[in-house]
């Protein structure tokens, strides 16, 4: 097998005798394997020590240093490329938590001892770029191709992220874990404590931004049992749901086909990382306060299972969820609303509820609260998967107001009263929020039906003339 190096990293692996034997390692060669495109390439290099490693790659281009503790050497190209070399290294678990480690570097270690310190077997491919050869020590290319999640090795307790990791591999490459691994990382629930919560939230959000399949992680999560620490996703399996509404069950499963249907919309698939994130945090928290608002209720003329008010409840619970995984407050400002209004759809919808809707989930958009409502429509198997009506009409009305993608704008400003000789006091803040409602209420359109409101609003205030 050949793996597609860069003509340039290619030559500076042909022609530095201190990469003799150099090797690419981790995600590139699992990703070639995959049939998948490479756009980071990892290398680590045999029989050479750090000093020598960093003399040496100077002279293709800017090295930087910060990861010696790590015997990593950032190498910038001339072309403005990045290029990761590692002096292959020994660990010896000797705190807790991710720091807790002492590394020692040897040259002399060979390509197998170092595949074995590496988390799964996918991880453990070498590419021997000399021979176009895989080194493959632990059955990384059968597992991929049978689809399986295994742990390389004993190593692997000695740092309970792994188990996250393995929480987005399985998402992102739709795999089974095996049962040993299972196993392994129930063995070290209790290690997430150790963990960083700035490392727990890496994962998570490479969970929610490289995932061709969620569900897989969420299963992953909740067969290690680390779903115990995850407590508002944890309370979800066993949640009952009417089965004329939701016929694949549970909330929890609900939930994993939701996440399924989100990642196959164009909506999730062109939007940026952190809009990634934001629908697969929306999708994942949208139901977390069923748990507590589910009950049984005759509803024409039989016992439903109904959760009412469970959209508005479940705004705090996603909050309590983002700071569980220490997401930035950004996320705080734009996931809440979309989970507090995911059933806005099923009302009946005018240019006026549409224009406080927009402003209700800003700095989220009537865009992205459609393509959650549509995930969680099409997370109902084996119901048909289409983007329901209500759906269509809300875009639409939003489109034609071009609310789509952003809330309001205010039309009238401070600005237009001090052209009326207004002096400016605490009175303008008043003014301009009444004009505000008014707008939204659809009284005016633009700058002359706003001036008019105004010439009324103004004449109608007490002491006028």
């Amino acid at each position: 097998m050949k793996i597609n190096i860069p003509k340039e990293l290619a030559g500076i692996l042909r022609d530095t005798l201190e990469l003799a034997r150099a090797y690419l390692v981790g995600g590139c060669v699992r990703d070639s394997v995959l049939g998948l495109a490479c756009k980071d390439f990892d290398i680590e290099c045999f029989g050479v020590n750090y000093d020598q490693l960093a003399r040496a790659l100077r002279k293709w281009g800017r090295t930087d240093l910060v990861g010696r503790s790590f015997g990593v050497i950032k190498l910038t190209t001339g072309s403005g490329v990045e290029y990761d070399f590692a002096i292959p290294r020994r660990d010896c678990k000797t705190g807790i938590g991710h720091k807790g480690f002492e590394v020692e570097f040897d040259p002399g270690i060979e390509p197998r001892d170092a595949a074995a310190r590496r988390d799964f077997t996918i991880n453990s491919l070498m590419f021997d770029p000399r021979t176009d050869e895989i080194l493959d020590f632990f059955g990384g290319r059968s597992d991929l191709q049978q689809g399986i999640l295994r742990h390389t090795g004993e190593a692997f307790v000695e740092d309970p992220l792994r188990v996250l990791r393995g929480m987005q591999f399985a998402a992102r490459f739709e795999l089974t874990p095996a049962p040993e691994t299972i196993e392994c990382c129930r063995r070290i629930k209790a290690g997430f404590h150790e963990l960083a919560a700035e490392r727990i939230r890496d994962e998570w959000f490479k969970w929610a931004t490289k995932s061709a399949k969620p569900s897989r992680g969420l299963e992953f999560l909740e067969q290690t049992e680390w779903l115990d620490h995850f407590p508002e996703i944890k309370v979800l399996r066993g949640t009952p749901q009417d089965s004329e509404w939701h016929p694949e069950g549970d909330v929890f499963t609900h939930t994993g086909h939701c996440l399924d249907a989100l990642v196959r919309q164009p909506g999730w698939q062109q939007a940026d990382k952190e809009t990634r994130i934001v629908l697969s945090f929306a999708v994942l928290a949208h139901d977390f306060a069923k748990p507590q608002c589910t009950h049984e209720a005759e509803k024409r003329g039989r016992i439903c299972i109904v959760s009412p008010g469970h959209e508005e409840a479940g705004g705090p619970l996603t909050e309590d969820f983002l700071r569980r995984i220490n997401a930035p407050n950004v996320f705080f400002k734009r996931v809440p609303p979309l989970v507090m209004n995911h059933l806005a759809h099923l009302q009946t919808n005018s240019a006026r509820s549409v224009r406080r809707l927009a402003c209700r989930i800003a700095p989220a958009t009537i865009q992205e609260l459609c393509t959650v409502m549509t995930a969680d429509h099409m997370g109902r198997p084996p119901l048909p998967a289409v983007v329901p009506e209500g759906v269509k009409t809300l875009l639409k009305i939003a489109q034609d107001l071009e609310l789509q993608a952003q809330a309001p704008q205010p039309i009238l400003h401070g600005r237009h009263l001090i052209e009326r000789k207004m002096k400016p006091g605490p009175e303008f803040s008043h003014i301009l929020n009444a004009a505000f409602e008014a707008q939204l209420e659809g009284a005016f359109h633009n700058l002359i039906g706003a001036q008019q409101w105004l010439n009324e609003f103004l004449k109608n205030q007490p002491g006028a003339n």
